[in-house]
């Protein structure tokens, strides 16, 4: 997180049992409000295989006990979704519920479970087979400022808006997790049409970025450089899409999640929780 270490201010806790940590939890504070994490789009408290109901009770009530010692006097809490789980794991869900805590914002993501996947429908076939015929060619790049271009025309284009991460932060943090965050385009005679950075997760892969230029739409090149993804990642339990939501869940966009669907995504929640501090 420290890339944008200058947007927030931390207060990212850790939690113990005598000398030995049982959980994290990455947060930031603005005024009196903690937040798990304003930078993060997932996030809440964070455990091992050890971590029990009871256990997490206390961690809650802990954490409103250091925060009424700190003057903080309300709690969001992003929780993270289920498909990132290892094992299960939602008792901080239920020490949420138990402290009162209420759901205020929820955004819904796309995923497709690769173990039991689901047909496309014929616009997103059609797509992969105009492709093949336009001898589009896949590959891992480097070129992260060529294809935030891309992403930033999309963004600015439909919806006035320009990505999350710069073509240098996204670039970094890269660098730094070079295993598990990776560009793939599609291309035409080495020239970039359309792409796609994957986080590369333990339990899945998520597209965090998917841009394509006007050619690469014309031809589908977005959707077979997804098709690849989603045969490269078969390993995995799930391909994530990212959510289709604006106005804090409020707003569903329905052609963005109509073409996640299109794949074979299914509905993910991500959920937003708060809570006042006695």
């Amino acid at each position: 997180m420290e890339y944008h270490s200058d947007r927030f201010t931390d207060n990212s806790l850790l939690f113990f049992i005598d000398d030995r940590l049982i959980a994290v939890m990455p947060a930031n504070v603005e005024g009196d409000v903690m937040y798990s994490h304003g930078g993060l789009t997932y996030g809440g408290i964070v455990t091992d295989h050890k971590m029990t109901t009871s256990i997490m009770i206390d961690i809650v009530s802990a954490l409103t006990e250091y925060c009424r010692n700190h003057g903080i006097k309300k709690v969001i809490y992003k929780a993270i979704p289920h498909i990132y789980h290892i094992l299960p794991a939602e008792e901080d869900l239920y020490a949420l519920f138990r402290f009162r805590a209420k759901l205020i914002r929820r955004d819904i993501s796309s995923a497709i479970s690769l173990n039991n996947p689901i047909k496309y429908v014929k616009g997103r076939k059609y797509g992969i087979s105009v492709s093949k015929k336009n001898n589009v060619q896949i590959s891992q790049s480097y070129d992260f400022t060529t294809f935030m271009a891309i992403e930033e025309d999309n963004l600015l284009s439909k919806y006035g808006v320009s990505p999350v991460h710069t073509p240098n932060e996204i670039a970094l943090l890269a660098t730094r997790f070079p295993d598990n965050i990776k560009l793939f385009i599609a291309s035409i005679d080495q020239r970039m049409i359309a792409g796609a950075i994957i986080f590369d997760h333990r339990t899945l892969a998520h597209t965090q970025y998917i841009a394509a230029d006007d050619f690469g739409k014309k031809i589908g090149a977005g959707d077979f450089l997804l098709d690849y993804l989603i045969r490269k990642y078969g390993n995995k339990k799930y391909f994530s899409f990212g959510i289709s939501t604006e106005n804090k869940g409020l707003y569903l966009n329905e052609g963005l999640i109509a073409y996640k669907e299109g794949f074979g995504g299914r509905g993910v929640v991500h959920d937003f929780y708060e809570f006042t501090i006695p």
